[in-house]
């Protein structure tokens, strides 16, 4: 994804601050966003992981800009239940004037106790991923020198921007996975290699860098060519 939803390497936004102790939710709806998307990702398979992400990319840049990590969410979500027709538009916007300005009244509505479906979710939560069947012979090994394309897709890719046209090496083959390019947009599995690939830092962002620091990137085969 061109534009500034891929954000990733860019200056300007400060440090990371992480506190171990703190709860990965700021309030208490975010974890209820959380619990949706687990529910309708890995429980219903209503959509994919995928397409939840190409939906966060399609909200307007400023509001993506001025937006919370599960602000984005609750909005992707939107987006998605009336793409595959669960709910339309109307029905969502009339659900929010009923309830917009009593947040206690929707709590009593809509709260709905069930064990069995907390306990399916914290097991798909904790369940690895699986990967597809196929078996396909990777074309790199460790140690091949290999350059990202420097392509520029309409719509969801993971091979970031500050990585095109970037040298590498592969320093490990994870195994086959989706590839998420097309299954976001419902084109297809399409699984491929997977590779770790090691880039000089100083390759990515300039001889500023300390030149001991590598940035490892996990990359599908179809990104890669020999360098």
């Amino acid at each position: 994804m061109n534009g500034v939803h891929d954000m990733g390497g860019m200056h300007g936004f400060g440090p990371v601050l992480h506190d171990e102790e703190a709860s990965p939710f700021h309030a208490p709806w975010e974890g209820r966003v959380f619990g949706m998307m687990t529910a309708l990702t890995r429980g219903r398979h209503t959509f994919n992981l995928d397409e939840m992400r190409r939906a966060v990319e399609s909200i307007p840049p400023a509001q993506y800009l001025a937006s919370v990590y599960y602000a984005l969410r609750l909005a992707a979500l939107r987006i998605l239940l009336v793409e595959k027709g669960v709910v339309t538009a109307s029905e969502i916007d009339a659900m929010v004037r009923k309830f917009g300005g009593e947040p206690e009244r929707v709590r009593r509505a809509t709260r709905r106790d069930d064990p069995a479906l907390a306990a399916a979710l914290l097991a798909e939560i904790e369940r690895l991923p699986q990967r597809p069947r196929e078996a396909i012979a990777p074309r790199f090994r460790p140690g091949d020198r290999v350059v990202a394309r420097n392509q520029h897709v309409e719509g969801h890719t993971r091979l970031p921007r500050y990585a095109r046209g970037k040298e590498g090496v592969i320093h490990r083959v994870h195994g086959v996975y989706d590839f998420p390019d097309t299954k976001a947009h419902g084109r297809g599995n399409h699984p491929a290699p997977v590779y770790s690939v090691r880039f000089a830092a100083r390759d990515l962002w300039g001889d500023a860098v300390s030149p001991r620091d590598s940035v490892y990137i996990d990359l599908w085969e179809n990104y890669l060519d020999p360098a």
